[in-house]
C-alpha cells in the first residue's frame, strides 16, 4: 500500500488552527463537529440523539481535542534516520497521564537529541523521552515542568468500533487540525521499514494531507476515549487497489500489555528482535527489496535492491507479514538465518547475521 503526500480532498467539518489555540476555541471547533457526527450517524440511525446525549458527545469531544498537543524534535547530525525523517521533525503528542505523559509515534522520537511540546497558548516546554517502542511503533515522552489546564485522555479499544463509524481525529500544534473521520477498515498492517502489527484502524477522509500533522494525531470514539495514534498518510486506507486516500492509526490496544513495561525499560521486550536493514514491498505475491541500509546487515551479506526474497531458512515466504514473523523467529536479534533470494537470474541463498535494531541507532540518555 503505497504512502505518499496527497492533495487533500473536502473534508468534511474541517477546521483548520493557525493563531487560535484550543482551549479558547475548543468548544465552537467541536460544535462544528458535533453537526457532521450527527449527520453521519443518522446514515445509520435516522432518530436524532437526545439533547443529554448532544450535550454529553460535545464534552467527549471537547475533552479529547484538548488533550492532543504539539511536538517537535531534533535530531543530531550524522543520525542514521536523519537521512530518512529528517533532523528536524513535527507532529503531535496525546496527553494520556495525570503526570503529563504524552503518547506519540514513534519516529518522531528516534535517535532525537531533543524534545519539545507545544501546549495551549502556544507555550512550548521542553521533555525527555521515556520509551521508544520498534514493535508497537509508540513512543512516549514526559515534559520537564509541570503542566497545568490539561487533563489526560481516557484510553478506549479498537475492538468497539465498526466500519463506518465517525470518529475524531485532532493534531496538535499552531497548524493542527480537527476533523471529523470515519473508521474504513480495522486489520493487520505490514510496513516496509520491517514493521508489522495485528492491529491497526484506516480512516478517511486524510488528516491534513500536507506536512507531517498526521504524525502523532490522535483518534478518538464517541466517548472521547483515545483509540489510536496516528502512522501514516496513504493513497489507498481500503486495502483493495483503490485511490482512498486517508490515514493509519496505530491501535491503541497495542499499547496496554506494554504499557508498564516502556514505562519501566524504554522499550518492550518484542522489540528486540532480528533487523536486517532492509526496505521492502509486498506486490503480486512476492517480497521485493526495494532498498538497503548502508552498511547493515542485508548489504553486507549481498542482498541488493530488486531482489526476489524466496525463503528464510527455507521456509517460502509469500507476503511481507510472512517475511517478517520468519526473521523474528529466531530465539535472538544476533542469530544467523539463510535467505534465499531470485537476484537477476540467479537464485542465491546468503547467509546473514541480523543484529538489534536498537543498537544500532544513537540513544538519548533517558532510554
Amino acid at each position: 500500500m503505497a504512502t505518499s503526500p496527497i492533495a487533500c480532498g473536502k473534508v468534511a467539518t474541517a477546521v483548520r488552527l493557525r493563531t487560535v489555540w484550543r482551549l479558547s476555541w475548543c468548544t465552537l471547533m467541536t460544535l462544528t463537529l458535533l453537526a457532521g457526527w450527527t449527520l453521519a450517524r443518522a446514515e445509520s440511525a435516522p432518530v436524532a440523539p437526545s439533547p443529554v446525549a448532544a450535550k454529553d458527545l460535545l464534552e467527549a469531544l471537547s475533552r479529547a481535542a484538548a488533550s492532543v498537543v504539539g511536538l517537535q524534535t531534533r535530531v543530531s547530525e550524522g543520525a542514521a534516520s536523519a537521512s530518512s525523517l529528517g533532523r528536524q521533525r513535527e507532529g503531535s503528542g496525546v496527553l494520556i497521564g495525570e503526570d503529563g505523559l504524552v503518547l506519540t509515534i514513534g519516529y518522531l522520537l528516534l535517535e532525537a537529541e531533543s524534545v519539545t511540546l507545544t501546549l495551549p497558548g502556544k507555550r512550548n516546554v521542553p521533555a525527555r523521552i521515556v520509551a521508544y517502542d520498534i514493535d508497537t511503533g509508540f513512543g512516549l515522552v514526559k515534559p520537564l515542568v509541570p503542566i497545568t489546564g490539561l487533563q489526560p485522555v481516557p484510553l478506549g479499544s479498537a475492538r468497539d468500533l465498526r466500519e463506518g463509524q465517525p470518529l475524531l481525529a485532532a493534531s496538535g500544534g499552531p497548524s493542527g487540525d480537527i476533523t471529523t473521520v470515519q473508521l474504513v477498515d480495522r486489520r493487520s498492517f505490514s510496513g516496509s521499514w520491517e514493521y508489522h502489527i495485528e492491529t491497526a484502524l484506516f480512516t478517511s477522509p486524510p488528516l491534513l494531507a500536507s506536512g507531517m500533522n498526521h504524525s502523532g494525531a490522535g483518534v478518538f470514539d464517541d466517548k472521547g476515549q483515545l483509540v489510536g495514534i496516528g502512522s501514516l498518510l496513504m493513497s489507498d486506507v481500503s486495502g483493495r487497489g483503490q485511490r482512498a486516500p486517508g490515514n493509519m492509526f496505530v491501535a491503541i490496544d497495542l499499547l496496554k500489555p506494554v504499557f508498564a513495561e516502556l514505562q519501566a525499560q524504554g522499550r518492550s521486550q518484542r522489540s528486540r528482535r532480528p533487523w536486517l536493514g532492509l526496505n521492502s514491498s509486498e506486490r503480486e505475491g512476492r517480497v521485493h527489496v526495494d532498498r538497503t541500509s548502508p552498511k547493515g546487515p542485508a548489504q553486507t551479506a549481498g542482498v541488493a535492491a530488486g531482489d526476489l526474497v524466496l525463503a528464510v531458512d527455507g521456509q517460502a515466504v509469500t507476503s511481507l507479514e510472512s517475511f517478517y514473523k520468519a526473521i523474528w523467529a529466531k530465539p535472538s536479534p544476533e542469530t544467523e538465518l539463510e535467505l534465499t533470494v531470485l537476484q537477476g537470474a540467479a537464485v542465491k541463498t546468503l547467509r546473514i547475521k541480523p543484529v538489534d535494531r536498537m543498537g544500532t541507532l544513537r540513544q538519548p540518555g533517558a532510554i
